[in-house]
């Protein structure tokens, strides 16, 4: 240890550098690592923070409460934003085919009753003449007329009729005390058991006994005679989906000719494969309808393509409206009046006179007129189907081939200043 006396100056030290000095750099602060140092005039912002903590809180209070009124008057935009004219008119159009199909289905359904069933009277061998004559007036005049009665010359002749689906029930009148009903369940249990019902209160009216006889029974595997209605329904439903799916993957129209020829042609195949897949199902893995599988095959590609090119006219047309279109028409309309668990006789009159029009009602009645009823005509349901299938190629064409010239002309294009218009 060096020791200085009194008197002795202190010691000056290491002289100090004379080297000019730098500017601050952006070295890190040995303090806060990873942070650069301050200038001696720059104020630390973390001791800055920790001034004034008052200030601060009404700072931030005062941001808060304006994020919140910039978040509701977002709020506001984005509800007008979503809903629009557009939306609420669909939403809208939704609602009112939900409600249409419940009035529909309630409306045709809710109170079924025998409306002027077709039925062929047959007098017994040696009756006295004018005999079938007076059965006939007394079924006829029933209150609310649920017959619709005729006269036919022998047992062998009604039921030619009932075999062509001309009449539904043969009543045979007995020489006795009890009289004979044929009926044809095939062609709709409700049908038959409603015939059962009226002809049996006539007879235990007059003191009489009616013995019944169904004739053509459904099969084994056709509950109620209703599996022909489920396979059409199946195979509409496939119709107008992938009518729908297509419009919707492509756009609504098609964009040339071409377009329009390849859209049905997928549909075709697409009917091809949909009435080959109902029919071996409903005949060959369910057996629920025995015996006419190529019949039965043709008749749903038929069905399903009718159902297809007639929801594609309605979209090409309607856009995406043509679509609920297509479920009025075939869904809400068609199904209920279709004759699957009620036939025609018994339901009300509107949908009595609309449904054999429709693809649901001709195509249930060609399907139960193939598997059960060989002698009668499959002509009408057949053309009807046809029709819908003619009237949807036609438009969807005529669209396709109008919509080249009703696209409108690309604006010419726009060149940058100096650039040499090639075109010139």
């Amino acid at each position: 240890m060096t020791h200085r006396t009194e008197n002795e100056p202190p010691d000056p030290g290491p002289e100090p550098s004379r080297e000019p000095e730098r500017a601050p750099s952006a070295q890190p602060d040995a303090r806060r690592p990873g942070r650069p140092a301050h200038a001696a005039d720059e104020p630390d912002a973390d001791a800055a923070g920790d001034v004034d903590t008052a200030g601060g809180t009404a700072s931030a209070g005062k941001g808060v409460a304006a994020g919140g009124t910039a978040g509701k008057r977002g709020v506001r935009a984005e509800l007008r934003d979503a809903i629009t004219v557009r939306s609420f008119v669909l939403v809208l159009g939704v609602l009112l085919l939900q409600l249409g199909f419940i009035a529909s289905y309630l409306g045709a359904f809710h109170d079924p009753k025998p409306r002027n069933i077709p039925i062929a009277v047959v007098a017994p061998a040696g009756a006295p003449a004018g005999a079938v004559d007076q059965a006939v007036a007394r079924l006829n005049q029933l209150p609310g007329h649920p017959l619709k009665a005729r006269a036919a010359s022998d047992a062998a002749a009604a039921r030619a009729l009932l075999n062509d689906r001309t009449v539904y029930g043969v009543l045979l009148l007995g020489s006795g005390s009890s009289d004979q009903l044929q009926v044809a369940s095939a062609a709709g249990a409700a049908v038959s058991t409603a015939l059962v019902s009226v002809v049996g209160r006539v007879d235990q009216s007059q003191g009489r006994t009616l013995v019944a006889t169904d004739v053509i029974p459904a099969g084994r595997g056709d509950a109620r005679g209703l599996s022909a209605f489920y396979l059409v329904v199946g195979w509409m439903v496939g119709g107008y989906l992938v009518a729908a799916i297509l419009g919707i993957a492509r756009g609504s129209r098609p964009t040339s000719p071409t377009r329009g020829v390849l859209r049905l042609a997928t549909l075709a195949l697409y009917a091809i494969i949909s009435g080959l897949g109902g029919a071996l199902i409903a005949e060959t893995i369910l057996s629920a309808l025995s015996g006419h599988f190529l019949a039965l095959w043709w008749l749903g590609a038929l069905l399903v393509f009718a159902v297809g090119a007639f929801t594609m006219a309605l979209q090409v047309l309607l856009d995406i409206v043509g679509i609920a279109l297509a479920i009025l028409i075939f869904v809400v309309l068609g199904n209920p009046s279709a004759g699957g668990a009620y036939p025609a006789v018994l339901l009300p009159p509107f949908w009595s006179a609309i449904g054999p029009w429709l693809p649901p009602g001709a195509g249930t009645e060609a399907v139960r007129t193939i598997v059960y009823f060989p002698a009668a005509s499959v002509s009408r349901p057949l053309w009807t189907l046809g029709a819908y299938a003619l009237v949807g190629v036609v438009v969807t064409m005529l669209v396709a081939a109008m919509r080249p010239k009703l696209r409108p002309e690309p604006p010419p294009a726009r060149h940058a200043a100096g650039e040499p218009d090639l075109a010139a």
